[in-house]
């Protein structure tokens, strides 16, 4: 009876038939300006995810996209992190505001740090693979009988991980967040504030992969083979 309820109240928030009251509270906005702000984060990465998608289907010809957004994703990544954390944090340290607006039905509550790992790990071992380059990142790390392990085996797995974890996410969160960020959702303190936290991260995710794109040379060498 209690995993039917749970999964209920999981489902009512993702389709929108049951929401959160965040508290707006403070010139930042309190639980409903976090709120905005994971929500509008989620949507930039919706979208870069969208693109480094596309590069997958064509990943020898699009490999400095691949790469190149891959270096993108991690600021948004490190910023949604950051927002849902600090959500977490006020309320398990007792804020009233937080408090009152209340955690996230269980299942999306025991989804969420499974998305966070998984994407750090995909990112992590994405990254890595830049800098080791094609040769190092096919020399065998673990082998047994017919299988060998290397570093793009890794990438692969911690890619499949997160990929199921995450559309998981995707369906719990969208609608919640689709409403956060219409025009017609409400005004909320902080909106300059927000949107400057999310032009900064976009500005430095930017300059990230600029200077990581210096480092590629060798992956895109390897796309005639």
């Amino acid at each position: 009876m209690r995993l039917r309820q749970m999964t209920t109240e999981a489902i009512d928030e993702a389709v929108g038939r049951s929401r959160r009251a965040d508290p707006v509270v403070g010139a930042a906005g309190g639980p409903a300006g976090n709120a905005r702000l994971t929500a509008w984060t989620g949507a930039v990465l919706f979208v870069l995810l969208a693109i480094e998608g596309v590069t997958i289907l064509n990943i020898r010809g699009l490999i400095t996209w691949h790469l190149a957004i891959g270096i993108v994703l991690i600021p948004p990544v490190l910023l949604k992190t950051a927002s849902t954390g600090w959500r977490i944090l006020r309320y398990y340290t007792g804020s009233r505001p937080y408090r009152q607006a209340g955690p996230p039905p269980l299942p999306l509550r025991i989804l969420g740090p499974l998305v966070v790992v998984a994407s750090l790990a995909v990112l992590g071992s994405g990254t890595a693979l830049i800098w080791i380059g094609p040769a190092a990142s096919r020399h065998p790390l673990l082998g047994s009988t017919g299988r060998v392990i290397d570093a793009v085996a890794i990438h692969k797995a911690t890619f499949v991980v997160w990929l199921g974890v995450t559309a998981l996410h995707v369906l719990g969160r969208l609608a919640p967040a689709l409403r956060l960020t219409l025009p017609a959702s409400a005004r909320v303190p902080g909106r300059l504030w927000r949107g400057g936290t999310i032009l900064l991260t976009i500005a430095t995710a930017a300059a990230a992969a600029i200077i990581v794109l210096g480092a590629v040379g060798p992956w895109q060498f390897q796309r005639g083979h």
